[in-house]
């Protein structure tokens, strides 16, 4: 089938069984090819091909809603509601979005990036409509992985209470990002390989229906029977003592299997949820055989041979910053490693495999892993939580009221701070320091360069208190590591250039564009002096006093919101002491950033060293033209 032919779904209530299959053939062959280009989340996508395709064969959207849980798995709904012409430009600048996006279609009725939050919004969308006294489906698609999420569970309990018509997808390929872990993994994995509890149930239930309407005893005791016989053929049956019918396991790449239970699903009164098994990566060698959730999401690659392009010259940040820890840690035994299902994003493996005792997958559940941090350093161990900051949004509460309120010795490892790129809006790391820094008791860090980012994680093993390592997405620069810089104090700055005319205040990779702008302005008779606030909190009270007292123009510019930003703490400090200086700042202005390159969505916001040299001479005008008149 010609895939760019597509434009609604309604084309599928006419396919029979053999040309669904050669449907699924057609676009997950458009799928390998088209992200062997661009890049993606592919192996998510080739696993709910047939499932997509019968979601869409049985349901109607956009009337019945389709909510899908973190939304890296929408390409073939993308595909099927008329959007293939776009898919050249799929995570790209200005182009298709990686996740549901509600301006792209009317078929995208939710957006999400970060996972465990549609089976929330599907009781929201299923108690909106009975209030509107409207019929629609509600069909919430979640992942096994995803199921771990406090929220998802939070959601099965009030669903299963209030018995809200709805069904559930619950889309079991055993791994998430990561090889899944936990006790509902575990049960999910029996549930799989055991078919006959609903065999015996349905069994059961037509036996009882045949039974005559001559009282209620013997259908109340066959019932009771029923319900305490279940308990011989599966373990637990969690969702139906939820109050959740159950369906399943069902084979997610068969469409005969895939509609009779979809079918099924809609002639139950509540919830219901669909046990699919599908396999992630499911028609492509490489992506099949992933273990490690190297294909979960990457850049463009080879199909022949599934080899990423693009060559790495340099360590990761994340991969520098693990094996760091790493090293201290086989010479002090109270380290300890965790993250919140990101092992392989975060570069933990390494420490997984060699110190596997004293490493920690909390699966995706951000909120257990900062307060468990917590627990472990009330009890004398040193951990470091890595965690990408879009995450660490999701466990802000548990910052505050376990960690910085109790003053506990847990390092952040905070992955993926600043513009993270294709992934877009929801995985930008630009939020952190906007809510870490008004904690009272947190030291919250960027380096400059991995040497920086060494003498940072040994001050922080050795320094009680909360403590918290900003680091961007990418390599480090591979400087020369044993350099002696001397001591690194709590709370002071340093001087990359001295200069005159007016101070220019960063942190982390941006210092690079910033030393860039300096050079630009020397060139232009003006000296700028450039500083690397490497301690975001505490400020560097000292300088910004002997910045004050000189009077010299400060530019602040920061890959981060500008509200609650370094820019605006500074400000603050200068305005509260009475001091005088001119101000400016330059970071992202109370918005959304949207997916692309990011050099090219820098250049939006401005962080480009002609923009700021430009920036610079505006605020130095006046300053520079009385230096040169003199």
């Amino acid at each position: 089938m010609n895939i760019y032919s597509i434009d609604e779904p309604a084309f599928l209530k006419d396919l029979n069984e053999k040309e669904l299959v050669q449907l699924a053939s057609d676009v997950r062959e458009f799928l390998i090819e088209s992200c062997a280009v661009t890049g993606g989340h592919i192996g998510a996508n080739l696993g709910v091909v047939e499932l997509t395709i019968a979601l869409h064969k049985y349901f109607d959207s956009p009337s019945d809603k389709l909510i899908f849980d973190v939304g890296h798995q929408a390409y073939i709904h993308k595909i099927l509601t008329g959007r293939s012409a776009d898919f050249a430009t799929l995570r790209q600048y200005k182009g298709l979005c990686g996740f549901p996006k509600m301006r792209e279609s009317e078929h995208d009725v939710w957006e999400a990036g970060h996972s465990s939050t549609s089976l929330s919004a599907a009781m929201g969308f299923a108690k909106a409509r009975d209030i509107k006294g409207e019929k629609n489906h509600v069909v919430p698609i979640i992942g096994d992985g995803a199921l771990t999420g406090g929220m998802a569970l939070e959601a099965l309990n009030h669903i299963g209470s209030d018995k809200t018509n709805m069904t559930i997808i619950l889309n079991d390929n055993e791994m998430s990002i990561a090889p899944n872990v936990g006790a509902l993994h575990n049960m999910l994995g029996r549930m799989r390989t055991n078919t006959q509890y609903n065999k015996f149930k349905h069994g059961a239930e037509e036996f009882i229906e045949r039974l005559p309407q001559v009282g209620t005893t013997l259908r109340d005791l066959a019932d009771r029977f029923k319900d305490s016989t279940k308990y011989m053929f599966v373990d637990g049956i969690f969702f139906e003592e939820l109050g959740i019918k159950y369906i399943g396991p069902v084979d997610g790449h068969n469409f005969e299997d895939l509609g009779a239970a979809i079918k099924t699903s809609k002639e139950y009164d509540g919830p219901v949820i669909i046990h699919v098994i599908t396999k992630k990566g499911k028609g492509y060698h490489p992506a099949e055989h992933d273990k490690l959730g190297i294909w979960h999401g990457l850049g463009p690659y080879k199909i022949e041979t599934g080899e990423v392009l693009g060559t790495k010259k340099t360590e990761s940040w994340s991969a520098f910053m693990s094996n760091t820890v790493l090293d201290r840690a086989h010479k002090d035994e109270s380290i300890v490693a965790m993250t919140p299902a990101m092992p392989v994003g975060s570069k933990l493996t390494k420490f997984q495999n060699e110190l596997p005792e004293r490493f920690f997958d909390t699966g995706i559940a951000e909120q257990h892993a900062v307060t468990m941090a917590a627990g472990m350093a009330a009890a004398g161990m040193k951990p470091y939580l890595a965690i990408y900051s879009t995450f660490l949004q999701r466990g802000y509460d548990q910052l505050l009221h376990d960690v910085d309120r109790q003053n506990l010795d847990v390092l952040l490892g905070i992955d993926r701070s600043g513009l993270v790129g294709a992934d877009g809006e929801t995985h930008q790391g630009v939020f952190d320091l906007s809510f870490i820094a008004p904690l009272p008791n947190i030291t919250l860090m960027m380096p400059r360069d991995e040497k920086e980012a060494e003498m940072m994680i040994d001050l922080s093993f050795s320094t009680p208190g909360p403590m918290a390592i900003r680091y961007p997405r990418g390599n480090v620069h591979g400087i020369d590591m044993n350099e002696d810089r001397g001591p690194l104090e709590i709370g002071t700055w340093e001087v990359l250039r001295e200069g005159t005319d007016a101070a220019l205040v960063s942190y982390g990779p941006t210092l690079q564009t910033v030393m860039e702008a300096a050079d630009k302005l020397s060139a232009e008779g003006i000296e700028v002096k450039v500083i690397n606030a490497r301690f975001i909190k505490p400020l560097d009270n000292a300088m910004l006093d002997t910045l004050g007292e000189s009077g010299v123009p400060v530019f602040v510019i920061e890959e981060a919101m500008l509200t609650g930003g370094l820019g605006s703490m500074i400000s603050s400090y200068m305005h509260d002491k009475m001091y005088t200086n001119k101000m400016q700042r330059l970071g992202i202005d109370n918005e959304y950033i949207e997916h692309g390159d990011v050099n090219l969505l820098l250049r939006d916001i401005g962080i480009t060293a002609e923009n700021i040299a430009g920036r610079t001479k505006q605020l130095t005008g006046e300053t520079h033209e009385k230096n040169t008149n003199r």
